[in-house]
């Protein structure tokens, strides 16, 4: 509910303004293509930045791993300062820095500037979750899954768009022009977001943020994001990766006491542990994780496939993922308009067991051909998944709590995006053989077929548990749908601020 007092945390029908509402759709999707375009980009133009710098294939990785660990850090507290203070508010502030950062990065001149600028730029992660909160007011209840479902969608076509085309501005102008063709498109969405977008009507000005909280989950959650982005690098045995590891584990202790105690005061924590309680926002986090890990840990493995298996070049290799992409682009916007008539956990399921099938064919090695179309069952899968269980989350807790609920849930993500890269390259390492550069005398490691067989069906069993995680969840649309002012200890009585 509002402070005003309003009861509903929807708009109704005679509320609602449709003509806003899409226009609130289309900067998000612009949002979304340009983010997926500029971090996508990055891939193809790992040689050339090495090449720049004269740094290690090691130190080119922490450049894309450092803007994981940004965006991990941020995208909570993002989310927290959402709720207290408007999203558009926040989300401008949250664009600026984000168009900053992607603007400096193009004219890094050297590789310690560039990490700077890429951790900085990791905020780029929390503007989704705001996107995600701001569509969710302004369309009716039995609507937000066909909104939500068109932005998730998104993500597959700026994945689709990102890799041939930044592969191909790579390769003719060199690695800066992907950022420099990325700035006016970005400048331009932050000046139509300013005049377009309305404030949120959720916030409560009141409430005081959790610095120290913030600062401490920050901390912890970078930690082990960082180890596990560089567990293959360092050694996964190796001190700097155990110990990072277990300073982010132990920080965990004195978070969780002081997040409590801060809490039994009448504060409201930065990590809401009522609100991680409830059982559709736990169900939501742990599958979207597993999503989250079995999309990079199939690109990875993917690129490999295509690039020493079938021997493609950068640009080939980039297009060669373009039916996975296919997949999301198309599953997505049908998925948002069937879940309003079959329910979010049907679809959620099919989306799992799809995915499942598309790994565990892939663990077969076929032909080109055949990975082709598998990845593209992969995709199709994927989008089924992440564009409906995504209501468990923003159809479950109220309007005010919107903002750190979908930061979250990205957080997890994201988590879940940081182990599935590390699985890949450690099996990758592990069950390797030389290749030999075609018109060079340099071998480097490659993947054998071991190495595929085992990162797709452990892909595949990650997607297998999922299917039965979901089953634990509440239905929220459609007649099967809970009624979440009747059911005890949950949504509202859960994530209700303290007297």
């Amino acid at each position: 509910m509002t402070e005003n007092g309003d009861n509903s945390d929807y708009v109704t029908k005679e509320q609602y303004n449709k003509s806003y509402a899409y226009k609130v759709i289309g900067i998000f999707v612009g949002l979304v293509l340009i983010v997926m375009y500029i971090e996508g980009m990055l891939v193809p133009s790992f040689g050339q930045i090495e090449t720049d710098f004269l740094i290690t294939p090691a130190q080119a990785s922490l450049i894309l791993s450092m803007y994981l660990v940004g965006g991990v850090a941020m995208a909570p507290i993002v989310g927290k300062l959402g709720d207290i203070y408007g999203k558009k508010k926040i989300l401008m502030i949250t664009l600026t820095m984000y168009a900053i950062s992607v603007s400096v990065t193009g004219f890094s001149p050297s590789y310690d500037f560039m990490i700077v600028a890429r951790t900085i730029q990791g905020i780029g992660l929390a503007i989704m979750p705001l996107g995600f909160s701001l569509v969710r007011e302004e369309f009716p209840k039995d609507m937000v899954p066909k909104a939500q479902a068109i932005i998730s969608a998104m993500f597959g076509a700026g994945f689709a768009i990102s890799l041939p085309l930044g592969s191909l501005v790579s390769q003719d102008f060199g690695w800066r022009w992907t950022y420099h063709t990325a700035i006016p498109v970005i400048a331009g969405l932050v000046i139509i977001s300013w005049f377009v977008i309305k404030e949120s009507r959720f916030k409560r000005p009141e409430t005081r943020v959790d610095y120290v909280g913030a600062i401490t989950l920050a901390v912890s959650l970078s930690s082990f994001v960082l180890a596990l982005s560089e567990g293959e690098t360092w050694g996964w045995l190796s001190y700097s990766t155990l110990g990072l590891s277990l300073f982010g584990f132990v920080l965990l202790f004195p978070l969780v006491w002081y997040e409590r105690s801060y809490a039994s005061k009448g504060g409201e924590a930065l990590l809401n542990f009522r609100l991680l309680s409830i059982r559709n926002v736990m169900v939501a986090n742990i599958v979207l994780s597993i999503a989250g890990l079995g999309m990079f840990l199939s690109q990875q493995a993917l690129s490999y496939r295509f690039l020493f298996d079938f021997h493609k070049d950068t640009l080939g290799a980039g297009v060669s993922l373009i039916p996975f992409a296919l997949g999301t682009i198309i599953f997505g916007p049908l998925a948002g308009f069937l879940v309003s008539r079959t329910g979010v956990k049907p679809l959620a399921i099919l989306g799992a067991i799809v995915s499942a099938l598309g790994f565990l064919l892939l663990s077969t090695l076929p032909d080109y051909n055949g990975v082709l179309f598998y990845e593209f069952i992969v995709g199709g899968g994927f989008s089924l998944l992440n564009a409906t269980l995504i209501n468990f989350v923003v159809l479950t807790v109220r309007a005010r709590d919107m903002g750190l609920a979908t930061s979250m849930n990205s957080t997890f993500r994201f988590l879940g995006s940081s182990i599935g890269a590390p699985i890949a390259g450690s099996l990758s390492t592990i069950y390797s053989t030389s290749y030999l550069l075609p018109g060079s005398s340099e071998a480097i490691t490659v993947p054998t077929a071991t190495a595929y067989t085992y990162i797709f069906t452990i892909a595949a069993a990650f997607f297998v548990a999922a299917t039965f995680i979901i089953i634990f969840g509440r239905e929220v649309v459609g007649k099967k749908a809970f009624d979440r002012d009747k059911v005890k200890n949950e949504t509202i009585e859960q994530t209700a601020a303290p007297e």
